[in-house]
């Protein structure tokens, strides 16, 4: 009798090993797989007190294959107080070889009715604008991303983070 408890347990264990080690392997399939277009992404924090003008944000990406085609994403995170319908930012792309360019994008936060956009819980609202579609990267090598607010205040609130995505075209 105890020689089959001692088996049953065995096998008991033998499933929840194996159960484990299948919830592990798809867990780690359906994390890799879903994002597999993204080559970079990176939110940083906006102080509660406000985004200063003179705060500004750098992303720094490593780009190994100057040949990839890229779609570029400035992700924005607001909160429902946020006074204005969009936000207006200065970005600055340093390029590997010291050239920069210069660019201003307008992001559109809500419609005209007010009703914010993007995906929202609670009271806050995650946007990702598109900013540059298809893309090539003309030099491989360090690429630094200076974005800053061009509101024509010192300061805004109720703006929680923003982000840089840069996805692979297919």
């Amino acid at each position: 009798m105890q020689n089959r408890h001692k088996d049953l347990r065995m096998i008991k264990n033998n499933i929840h090993n194996v159960f484990s080690w299948s919830v592990i392997c798809f867990s780690l399939l359906l994390f890799t797989s879903c994002d597999s277009k993204r080559l970079f992404e990176e939110n940083q924090d906006i102080p509660e007190s406000g985004w200063k003008i003179s705060d500004v944000k750098k992303f720094e990406v490593e780009i190994l294959d100057p040949s990839t085609s890229a779609n570029f994403y400035i992700n924005v995170r607001n909160a429902d107080g946020y006074p204005y319908n969009n936000l207006f930012l200065f970005i600055k792309t340093n390029f590997p070889n010291g050239k920069f360019s210069n660019d201003t994008l307008e992001c559109v936060l809500a419609d005209a009715n007010g009703k914010w956009l993007g995906k929202g819980i609670g009271d806050i609202y995650d946007n990702q604008i598109p900013f540059k579609r298809n893309v090539h990267f003309p030099l491989a090598g360090k690429y630094t991303f200076e974005i800053q607010h061009g509101m024509r205040y010192e300061s805004i609130p109720l703006i929680m983070d923003i982000g840089l995505r840069i996805e692979k075209v297919e």
